[in-house]
């Protein structure tokens, strides 16, 4: 079967960027698509780091420091950006108005003003495709929560808890990065580097999450700098946001949390979601563990626990036996980018698109709201 080729170029050749790249010798995995991504150029100012591209995958043209250099390749159809959020803005302005579709990190851009920016430039060129990266709802639990609540078999929602926890950072020895530090991640902190992956499907199944109340920790307020002198480590760690939800005139409280310091959690993302009918829960600490309740009025209140087989978006040759991981959520997600770029949102195979940009705004507003109810009421 011929395969539509789509060149992509990295810019940022960091810790995602392989992992983005790295899903290309993968791509074999996927069944049945008529459709390829083919990477053909890769920018870094490191040139250590764009050596491991090189040394990887035959299909690269060229090595650039400057962005620019990509942007002016008639060949490139489309760009995984991941650069500090410092850089969004003008990263993503330049991607978007040079007429290539984008696949950014979150949270596009280090504030609301840089945000409102990028979303100008997407509103200037309707016909790129723009979505940020958030692999988690791929996985087949999630993937699994994303059907029973789109399919409206929980009945009316009651509550829902959402969270992406992570805990290196309990070790004050570990060296500071520009994740640390406002100038670069910006004075979201945690919000901003995980909350889109805690807001995707919420935002996905059209709730309104108006902001109630929120709790910011800095707990390690330095850290070692690779000097070993030590350095103010001036972002929020620890943020959990109460929220009121609501959907189709129904009010329910949604708890949002992101954390760099949740003992014992190394890359933790889960949803419950509790309803009238049914109730539901997912967590990536246990990839393949399922609980489901299904309720009839006046019968009993079980739950069940089902072990869910490696079956998500796009039909893998990987046999439903095998555990499911973060390489393959990776690979499932840029293949709903790719789907999504050549035959439009309508008409793709499975319903779960990538994140977008109006959802990124969104959490944009409510992180906001977060800092603000923070230094009024809290912090006054």
């Amino acid at each position: 079967m011929d395969k539509k080729m789509i060149n992509f170029a990295v810019i940022g050749c960091g810790l995602m960027g392989k992992e983005f790249a790295s899903a290309v010798g993968r791509w074999l995995h996927l069944s049945g698509l008529n459709f390829k991504p083919r990477i053909i150029a890769v920018c870094d100012l490191n040139d250590d780091a764009m050596k491991w591209f090189t040394d990887n995958l035959d299909t690269i043209k060229y090595t650039t420091n400057d962005y620019q250099e990509i942007l002016q390749d008639n060949e490139v159809d489309a760009v995984y950006c991941a650069v500090p959020h410092n850089l969004h803005k003008k990263f993503y302005v330049d991607i978007i108005n040079a007429g290539k579709h984008l696949l950014g990190e979150k949270p596009f851009g280090i504030d609301q003003e840089a945000n409102q920016e990028i979303m100008n430039a997407i509103q200037n060129n309707p016909d790129v495709l723009v979505r940020s990266s958030s692999e988690i709802p791929y996985y087949p639990g999630s993937y699994e929560v994303f059907h029973k609540v789109k399919s409206d078999d929980l009945g009316q929602i009651m509550e829902v808890e959402a969270g992406f926890w992570h805990s290196s950072d309990l070790n004050p020895e570990k060296p500071i990065n520009w994740k640390r530090i406002q100038k670069t991640n910006g004075e979201y902190g945690c919000m901003g580097d995980l909350g889109l992956h805690v807001l995707h499907l919420p935002l996905r199944f059209g709730w309104d999450l108006k902001l109630l109340g929120a709790s910011l920790s800095n707990i390690m307020k330095e850290r070692p700098n690779q000097n070993g002198e030590m350095q103010e480590c001036d972002t929020w760690d620890n943020a959990v946001l109460l929220c009121e939800g609501s959907s189709e005139g129904n009010s329910f409280p949604v708890t949002v949390s992101t954390k760099r310091i949740a003992p014992g959690h190394a890359n933790t993302w889960f949803i419950k979601v509790y309803g009238t009918k049914g109730s539901i829960e997912y967590s990536t600490q246990n990839p393949k563990l399922l609980r489901v309740m299904e309720y009839e009025p006046g019968g009993k209140q079980v739950w069940k626990v089902e072990d869910v087989p490696h079956q998500s978006a796009y039909e893998s040759i990987t046999g439903g036996i095998f555990e499911f991981g973060f390489s393959d959520s990776i690979l499932q997600m840029w293949a709903a980018f790719c789907e999504e770029l050549i035959y439009g949102k309508e008409n793709m195979s499975q319903p779960l698109y990538c994140a977008t940009p109006e959802e990124a705004q969104k959490s944009h507003a409510l992180f906001t709201d977060a800092l603000n109810y923070y230094k009024s009421e809290v912090n006054s």
